[in-house]
């Protein structure tokens, strides 16, 4: 087995060969967001009809197969484009289906696999250049990204751990096992500048080295998957899309602190995540890549998948480690570190998804060149989930120090009404790193995204979760959503956080139900802050951040409900103030019947009014309205 291991050109050259005999191959996206949208139903149509259609087909490729000839269907992790979903690729064409129906496979069977044409229907259309796309490489969300750590998520096959040798996958581990020393290793990392993607930024290389120095003869490596910030997929799309290069960087990882033992710490709330990291082990394993003598080198190295049982807490380092050991997970005071003292006591290094995927990365391409991406004190690129407001939602990587324009006017198509159509004016704020990061606003557009431009404006890369809002978001209702989140996953173990959180909650509920005063404002400020720095984990210490950035930047807002008892955006029903336009009226008087207390008055024909003593805000006459003259109702 262990010969196996150490001959990966054999492996490549093997997948190589047997792939270079079918004749094309179908890609169908099958990340979580696809499948949901049925994926798994168009793949297996694609047999189906192949079959039907008297094609050879292959679903996998293996020497005792025929594939002669074959179209190979495979599936592949997440592609990004998850607005367009679910989404197919044609090879070697390169020809990019965008939301693809099983009712749709015939046509591009006899279309594209026997006559060389493209489904124009099925081409994704930008909307903003009128250009219609052949594939990825036409397409502005592709090409204005840097997909470096997703590269190879939307293309390989993420169960066959051959298809990732083929593409120089392990080739790092097997340098660092083979060529490197520990030291050597840190060293390299170290000198990439590469800094933890888990959202704190700490280089990952000194992270290494503290590790190794420490005297035991028992270490482990940990790989943090329990992602749980609500809006970000980034390491759940890695895990499904690219497996092997997390078990990659852990090897590398292991080699580095001298570790015999791992664990992989994926949430439960991920099944397919969990599914395709226990196979790639699996398959490590089976060609002695895994197990008791690492690529000859005398050493053993096992890593073990466990599921995280939900709790958002348990994405911190101390909280996780005990959960590990079948405690409730709860974090520990530091120090003692995890390099120190972690994992049953023993020296332990936790690294999240990201960053073990873009370790090999850096011993593939050298420390040197890897810097040559993102900023002199940022250096690579950062994945990010963008969601809300925007034309085009998905998967995105971009170097760091790309602006929040880029990314979201650019790559993101631009910010869209309730009603999803895309306007220039619609633009209000961007929520970044989830509940323990903060909001950006109109003016930090141009802002460089990278971890020192973020801290120095109150905000946080965070784990890479962006939700873009528009204009018609209620910032304090925002505020309130994450509130309500940490303060239900805070684990209650200290007072600060366990108290003030929900303390925080309720001064929010007054605010956006009316009853709140001058006195709950400042209060709500005071309270942030003691929660802030008295809170013993990173999740404590980061809940109050959008509150506090919301109060920042949106200050008028929460005014406008505490004084004048008016919501802007007319999204707190509390608050709201139904009014008639009378512009829109056409005094039907359709409303008037249907009001319940007799609060809507005016002749017909002529603009009608609402008596907001009498109102009691139920909506009927919004409903009953064909005209859209009410507003002010949610």
């Amino acid at each position: 087995m262990t010969r196996v291991a150490m001959n990966l050109n054999e492996i490549a050259a093997d997948y190589d060969q047997m792939a270079k005999r079918t004749a094309r191959r179908v890609v169908v996206c099958a990340g979580t967001g696809c499948v949901a949208n049925g994926a798994l139903e168009v793949h297996a149509a694609f047999v189906q009809e192949l079959e039907a259609a008297g094609l050879k087909v292959t679903v996998e490729l293996n020497r005792e197969g025929d594939a002669d000839g074959a179209v190979h269907v495979s599936k592949s992790g997440c592609q990004g484009f998850c607005q367009m979903g679910p989404l197919v690729t044609v090879l070697p064409e390169n020809i990019l289906y965008v939301r693809t129906r099983p009712e749709d496979v015939r046509e591009i069977i006899e279309r594209t696999l026997v006559r060389g044409e493209a489904v124009e229907r099925l081409l994704y259309h930008d909307p903003l250049g009128g250009q219609v796309c052949r594939g990825s490489g036409d397409i502005p969300f592709y090409t204005r990204q840097s997909r470096t750590v997703l590269k190879q998520c939307g293309l390989i096959n993420p169960e066959d751990v051959r298809e990732y040798i083929s593409q120089g996958g392990y080739e790092a581990a097997r340098k660092a096992w083979v060529e490197m020393t520990p030291q050597a290793v840190c060293e390299e990392v170290t000198f990439s500048g590469l800094r933890g993607r888990g959202g704190g930024g700490f280089p990952t290389g000194r992270k290494w080295e503290l590790t190794r120095v420490q005297a035991s003869s028992k270490k482990y490596v940990i790989c943090n998957g329990d992602e749980g910030d609500p809006g970000a997929f980034m390491d759940r799309s890695v895990m499904e899309g690219n497996p092997h290069s997390v078990l990659e960087g852990m090897m590398i990882a292991a080699r580095a602190i001298g570790a015999d033992e791992g664990y992989l710490y994926v949430r439960a709330e991920y099944p397919l995540a969990v599914s395709r990291v226990r196979a790639a082990v699996a398959a490590a394993e089976e060609i002695g890549l895994l197990g008791d003598d690492v690529f000859g080198s005398g050493q053993p190295l096992r890593l073990h998948v466990m599921e995280g049982a939900g709790a958002f807490v348990c994405g911190e380092e101390t909280a996780l480690m005990a959960s590990i050991e079948g405690e409730r997970g709860m974090p520990r005071p530091k120090p003692p570190f995890p390099a120190q003292s972690g994992l049953w006591g023993k020296p332990t290094v936790i690294n999240n998804v990201e960053t073990l995927a873009t370790v090999p990365l850096v011993l593939r391409m050298g420390a040197a060149e890897f810097r040559r991406l993102g900023t002199e004190t940022s250096p690579g690129t950062k994945t990010f989930a963008l969601t809300g407001h925007v034309a085009n939602t998905g998967l995105i990587e971009v170097p760091f120090g790309t602006t929040l324009r880029e990314v979201v006017l650019g790559i993101g198509g631009g910010v869209t009404d309730d009603a999803g159509r895309v306007t220039g004016e619609c633009f209000k704020a961007v929520q970044i790193g989830g509940p323990s990061g903060g909001c950006l606003t109109e003016e930090h557009l141009d802002l460089p995204l990278d971890f020192d431009s973020l801290k120095g404006v109150g905000a946080m890369v965070g784990s890479g979760g962006l939700v873009v809002m528009n204009k018609q978001t209620c910032m304090v209702s925002v505020a309130r959503f994450f509130m309500q989140f940490t303060q239900n996953e805070s684990c209650g173990k200290c007072v600060l956080c366990r108290e003030g959180t929900k303390q925080m909650l309720a001064l929010l509920d007054d605010i956006i139900e009316g009853r709140a005063d001058a006195g709950t404002l400042e209060l709500l400020e005071k309270l942030a802050v003691a929660v802030q720095k008295g809170s013993l984990c990173g999740l404590g210490k980061t809940a109050p951040s959008p509150v506090l950035s919301t109060l920042r930047h949106f200050r008028a807002e929460y005014e406008a409900h505490v004084f004048q008892k008016r919501c802007p955006t007319g999204r707190c029903k509390a608050l709201a103030r139904p009014e008639i336009v009378a512009a829109r009226c056409k005094g039907c008087t359709a409303c008037a019947r249907k009001c319940p207390v007799g609060a809507i008055q005016g002749e017909a024909k002529k603009p009608h009014r609402i008596d907001p003593d009498k109102c009691i805000k139920c909506g009927a006459c919004a409903k009953a309205c064909k005209f859209d003259a009410i507003v002010g109702v949610s």
